[in-house]
């Protein structure tokens, strides 16, 4: 599953008993060269997705890590980058890393500037035409998504989107679903036992309780294929793009 680059076994014991915040600023350095990055196939398809939805102006990239996501926003807005993320670690890697290739000083592009802060207490207002996430949603529990998308939501212009993937789950008779299925077990176990917790489950974010979410905090959904992936066996798409868009006058809820 890694690159000889990659963490060890035990530097990822090591991070699964951590919190979510120190066991990533552990794991940043290396973080590049383990599965948990989204493929550069993902970050393709949903760049070429969003392209023809812009023009976009100032975009923000939510658990941004190690910085993948906030690549594509530099092709898509025109001003402004933003990636945030509550691990110091990968923000410094994404830092060097937007750097090195450039982006930082926006001499070529949107200028692009780094926060550390927790996505479900964004320091943002009406700041954004376009969020995008990528693999992040494991780590917020699905108590936690109404005022996560709250957040987002006014973060948000309004009629600005939020966007991002959502792979369709493996079915119970694939390996797949039972990797993930033992996977969450492990993780309720050891959190069960150990303190602080490590709050990454596979299986928590549910499309159809998402798209419920979401519409209560005030977006209009919309589902896009991404035909690059081709579809299921039942004619489903095996990867589509939740597109949110923040419908003009539309105020969400308190967030509980």
């Amino acid at each position: 599953m890694f690159s000889p680059e990659g963490p060890t076994l035990r530097e990822l014991a090591v991070q699964a008993l951590s919190s979510v915040e120190h066991g990533y600023d552990l794991l940043a350095p290396k973080f590049d060269h383990t599965p948990f990055r989204t493929p550069d196939a993902v970050l393709d398809s949903v760049a070429k997705a969003l392209g023809p939805l812009g023009p976009f102006e100032d975009g923000l990239d939510l658990c941004c890590g190690t910085g993948a996501g906030t690549d594509v926003l530099a092709g898509l807005c025109r001003r402004s980058v933003t990636g945030v993320d509550f691990s110091a670690g990968m923000l410094d890697v994404a830092r060097r890393r937007a750097a090195s290739a450039g982006l930082s000083a926006g001499a070529q592009g949107p200028g692009v500037a780094w926060v550390r802060a927790d996505a479900r207490a964004l320091p943002f207002t009406a700041a954004f035409d376009l969020v995008v996430s990528f693999g992040a949603f494991g780590h917020f529990l699905p108590r936690e998504l109404p005022g996560l998308f709250t957040q987002v939501h006014s973060a948000l212009r309004p009629g600005g989107r939020f966007a991002f993937p959502v792979l369709a789950p493996p079915r119970p008779s694939s390996p797949a679903f039972w990797m993930l299925f033992g996977f969450d077990a492990v993780m309720r176990v050891r959190n069960a036992l150990w303190r602080p917790p490590f709050v990454m489950y596979y299986r928590a974010f549910r499309l159809g309780d998402v798209l419920g979410e979401l519409t209560r905090a005030g977006f209009t959904v919309d589902l896009h294929a991404l035909p690059e992936f081709g579809r299921r066996g039942d004619g489903s798409p095996r990867v589509r793009l939740v597109s949110a868009r923040r419908a003009d006058g539309v105020t969400p809820p308190p967030a509980a």
